[in-house]
């Protein structure tokens, strides 16, 4: 009998992709695998299908909340999971056929305590069914230890809690940080790191994340997208303190900032005075950033004119900002 996976799949108004992204669980040629779908206080037809899919398979437990976040949500999978192994999959999203039966076959063959692949980005049903119809050859993992994984992974963009197997042993009561809905997942990975033996990566495009116009990072700005930075703030205090690990996360968190800058930068005048202390917070954050050691020299070209200009002229730089983006429009 193979071990159980027990896949989890927080959902928030998930009415017009949830079913689809449970066919592609449910496709998986791994057989012993539950799915634990968390209804996080959806206000849409949601509710509706979790029912009907549940009817439907065996496999598959509904729990419902009250719009808690999706950090609570994961935790309320695990929580109630009963798999030796778990993974994470968006609602939105959806997995190749094979994903589970590589994870976990890379875990079994290297002794690790997790095991991520790459992923495909997708916009359309027909996009995704096109990219079904390729081959990728499933290469040997790349075993890491954790300090490795950190700098080699995490540090280089793969932050993310999807697209990975892992031992539940692992996790053991290790949980995601309630109210963060930006920057949750890397937050996750680096402090599970420490808790674990190594960790192996496949070069194998297992997992379909889904382009979502609708997603956290392509909405309007909200006191909600700060949390990007704080995550990068908390993460850098639980990693080694070491100059070059130091920089690479700062030069990150200075990246972040910007970001969230130019989301506030967007917004109609009336809107970017209403949220005119956040513009002062990450001026302020800037400022006090750019003096580590490395952080600033580790940016490319254009984001260190984005930082300087910033930094010296915050109000000029968001009204161009603004002007220069709705004038291309």
């Amino acid at each position: 009998m193979q071990p159980l996976i027990s896949v989890i799949v927080p959902v928030y108004n998930g009415q017009d992709y949830l079913e689809k992204c449970i066919e592609s669980i449910q496709a998986q040629t791994y057989d012993n695998v539950e799915i634990i779908i968390v209804n996080d206080g959806s206000t849409d037809g949601t509710g509706q299908v979790c029912v009907r899919l549940k009817e439907m398979y065996s496999n598959i437990h509904i729990i419902t909340m009250e719009d808690e976040g999706v950090s609570a949500a994961r935790n309320a999978g695990l929580d109630a999971a009963k798999g030796a192994f778990v993974t994470f999959v968006d609602a939105d999203d959806r997995i190749r056929p094979k994903m589970l039966e590589v994870l976990h076959r890379g875990i079994m063959n290297t002794g690790s305590d997790v095991c991520g692949c790459r992923f495909l980005m997708w916009k359309s049903d027909e996009e995704w069914k096109n990219l079904q119809k390729k081959h990728y050859r499933i290469e040997s993992p790349i075993v890491y230890e954790p300090g490795e994984y950190l700098e080699a992974e995490v540090l280089n963009g793969n932050s993310r809690c999807w697209s990975k197997l892992y031992r539940r042993a692992a996790i053991g009561k290790l949980r995601f940080k309630r109210g963060l809905t930006i920057g949750e997942d890397m937050l996750f990975v680096v402090e599970l790191l420490p808790y674990i033996r190594s960790i192996s990566e496949i070069a194998y495009p297992g997992y379909g994340y889904y382009v979502n116009p609708k997603g956290a990072m392509n909405r309007t700005f909200t006191p909600r997208y700060m949390d990007q930075i704080a995550c990068w703030e908390v993460a850098r205090s639980k990693m080694p303190d070491k100059p070059r690990v130091q920089a690479k996360v700062t030069t990150i968190l200075l990246v972040s900032i910007m970001l969230t800058v130019g989301k506030i930068a967007e917004l109609g005048g009336k809107d970017r005075k209403k949220y005119k202390k956040y513009i002062e917070i990450c001026n302020a954050k800037i400022k006090e950033e750019i003096k580590v050691e490395g952080a600033y020299e580790g940016l490319s070209k254009g984001y260190q004119i984005k930082v300087k200009f910033f930094g010296l002229l915050p109000k000029l730089y968001v009204f161009l900002y603004h002007f220069r983006k709705y004038k291309k429009a």
